[in-house]
């Protein structure tokens, strides 16, 4: 009876969170800079960067599904050295213009603690939402380990 009890009050806090939505901490090595974004259940946003030797843009989108940060796809125009597709890991799919996303991933970032160290600017990691660039990494972080991770938010 009192596991049944733990269980059920455990669930409803867990729903009582998600009700209210997720944040996503951007926390650089200085704590005291770290950046949160306001998310909610079934939100997405992408990582995009410049390739260090081919200076393409490589984009890696995530997305919250139950609660849990999942890699969803990757676009890379290029199989340049670090990327590609790994058999069973998501479908590579054409671009239409000689790339290629890699769609339906879904692999859960574990912890939904996604590690980065951060590039240069030329590098030029950023997070982007909805096509707009939303915290700019490397201008405010290159060459810093940055946590990105999901939190839940509840109204208080």
């Amino acid at each position: 009876m009192l596991r049944s009890l733990l269980l059920l009050i455990g669930l409803s806090v867990t729903l009582v969170a998600a009700a209210d939505g997720y944040w996503l901490v951007v926390e650089p090595e200085n704590p005291a800079q770290s950046q949160r974004i306001a998310l909610k259940e079934g939100d997405g946003w992408c990582l995009h960067w410049q390739h260090s030797v081919a200076g393409f843009r490589v984009r890696d989108c995530f997305r919250i599904r139950s609660g849990q940060l999942l890699l969803e796809a990757s676009h890379q125009p290029d199989f340049a050295a670090g990327l590609g597709h790994i058999e069973g890991r998501g479908i590579q799919v054409s671009d239409g213009r000689g790339g290629y996303w890699i769609r339906d991933i879904n692999s859960p970032v574990a912890n939904n603690t996604l590690r980065l160290r951060v590039g240069s600017r030329e590098v030029n990691h950023r997070l982007v939402f909805d096509d707009q660039d939303k915290v700019l990494l490397s201008e405010d972080f290159a060459d810093q380990a940055v946590d990105l991770y999901l939190q839940a938010r509840t109204e208080n």
